[in-house]
């Protein structure tokens, strides 16, 4: 079996998963659908120990009520457990999603509207069954088609995403500006060491920040960026902005965000041009 042969075979067997998968998103039957969705509340913050490991998030205890029993559950976040919690605060509200009928298979999820119609791996497939119709293109009429099949979904792609990141950042900074300042602190650095493929050794260190809100939240929080020379952070007093309707959006560098704002938006500048390069280039090829 030649090129060919096997890239109709790929793109015949993903496009079956994808029908398969749509299919039964749109029965309502995918393990996302049929799970059962909650709200906890976190009842206590257990504040981490300086050179302990990141991986698990903050250790808290959360409540959750089964609707279809009304048994209410307290639970941790030890071991594995769906996300990681890297913000927390007594009262904060918490997704937690488990298969029907098991809450002790709880998993918890900082993002509770994600994924509900389990339609991730259909969409993959969808985007391997394109990968091989370009390829296909490129291999019976020439390379340029490539270029083409890349730059335009890319360039739709930008020009979908780019007005949105535009808004969603400045009005991100904007937010950050109007909450605190408030005094925080460097109360723990974590520390996690881990061999990767070559055989080296890889070592990150992520601050823990600790501040009060000025309607009296006490947060603590990871943050792995932002603040220089973190391994020498413990103790590091900082002036923390936070947004005032979710202080999980915090920054001890407002000057900072406002350059990442820029760059984010330079960035998705320079992908779109690429895109309509790559079209504009595949286009001029093929008509020559």
């Amino acid at each position: 079996m030649g090129w060919h042969g096997f890239l109709l075979w790929w793109c015949g067997v993903f496009g079956v998963v994808a029908l398969v998968g749509y299919g039964r998103s749109l029965a309502g039957v995918t393990r996302a659908q049929r799970a059962v969705r909650v709200m906890g509340r976190i009842e206590r913050v257990r504040q981490p120990r300086h050179g302990s490991s990141a991986s698990e998030g903050i250790a808290v205890v959360v409540t959750f009520r089964d609707p279809s029993t009304g048994q209410e559950f307290t639970v941790t976040n030890d071991g594995e457990h769906g996300d990681r919690i890297s913000t927390a605060w007594t009262g904060r509200e918490i997704g937690i999603h488990y298969p029907p009928g098991r809450p002790h298979a709880y998993r918890f999820t900082t993002d509770p509207e994600a994924g509900r119609r389990g339609l991730g791996w259909p969409g993959f497939a969808v985007f391997l069954v394109y990968v091989g119709l370009v390829v296909l293109a490129a291999i019976d009429w020439e390379w340029p088609w490539s270029l083409i099949g890349f730059g335009v979904p890319w360039t739709l792609l930008g020009v979908t995403y780019l007005p949105g990141a535009v808004r969603d950042t400045r009005l991100r900074v904007e937010k950050l500006a109007s909450g605190g300042p408030v005094p925080g602190r460097v109360i723990a650095v974590l520390k996690d060491v881990r061999i990767d493929e070559d055989g080296d050794t890889l070592t990150s260190h992520t601050p823990v920040v600790a501040f009060t809100t000025l309607d009296g939240t006490a947060v603590t929080a990871y943050r792995p960026d932002g603040l220089r020379d973190p391994v020498r952070s413990l103790g590091r007093d900082l002036t923390i902005h936070y947004t005032p309707d979710d202080p999980a959006v915090f920054t001890p560098d407002l000057a900072g965000e406002h350059r990442s704002r820029r760059s984010e938006i330079a960035f998705g500048v320079v992908a779109l041009l690429v895109g309509v390069a790559a079209a504009v280039a595949g286009g001029v090829l093929v008509a020559g």
